[in-house]
């Protein structure tokens, strides 16, 4: 036996004659296709209730989608933009600290996974109809702090194969994700502060 569209019971068996069927067997499968009023109003009202909540949540949980996109937050940096000196050298570097550059006639982008450093070209940042920066900036002004995915080792040895000089470290430090890292401080050639920190 088994329950077939609409909640309706079709038996399946040997014989499709229902007078051979058991007589309380019959009857079961009466009263269930063909049940009370009262059983069918109260089934239809449980229904109605039933899609009515499911329909006031489904209008809840998208109204609360929908505040939640409207509120935001800030997810994180994008990119930093610094005023550069010796370009030549500066390029140079960069390359060799393993990042992608792509140049264009105003800036230089350095690429750093997902992050850009934009170095502005001396002519463009001393160019005083380009107002889109901070107006006392002059090479050296960074500060900047990355992440090193690598060993001590590994770090040492990419810094002394980019020309970079240890200053400091490696020292403890707290770093953006609230925990204890260890890091190395090195200049570039137009003299920004670079710190390079490892995360336990």
């Amino acid at each position: 036996m088994q329950r077939g569209i609409r909640g309706t019971i079709i038996w399946i068996g040997k014989s499709s004659n229902h007078d051979e069927l058991p007589d309380n067997l019959l009857n079961f499968i009466r009263r269930f296709n063909n049940p009370p009023k009262r059983y069918t109003m109260k089934r239809n009202f449980s229904r109605r209730k039933f899609i009515s909540g499911a329909v006031a949540a489904g209008t809840l949980a998208a109204g609360s989608r929908a505040m939640a996109q409207q509120s935001g937050s800030i997810r994180g940096f994008d990119h930093v933009a610094l005023p550069m000196q010796h370009t030549e050298e500066m390029l140079a570097f960069y390359r060799g600290l393993g990042s992608r550059v792509i140049e264009n006639a105003n800036a230089c982008s350095v690429y750093f996974g997902d992050q850009m450093i934009n170095f502005h070209r001396p002519a463009h940042w001393q160019d005083k109809t380009f107002t889109l920066r901070a107006p006392a900036a002059r090479p050296p002004c960074g500060d900047l702090c990355f992440v090193w995915d690598g060993t001590p080792e590994s770090l040492k040895g990419m810094l002394h194969r980019a020309g970079a000089k240890i200053i400091e470290g490696p020292v403890e430090r707290q770093g953006g994700r609230q925990k204890t890292a260890s890091s190395v401080y090195v200049r570039d050639p137009d003299g920004n502060l670079l710190e390079f920190m490892i995360y336990p």
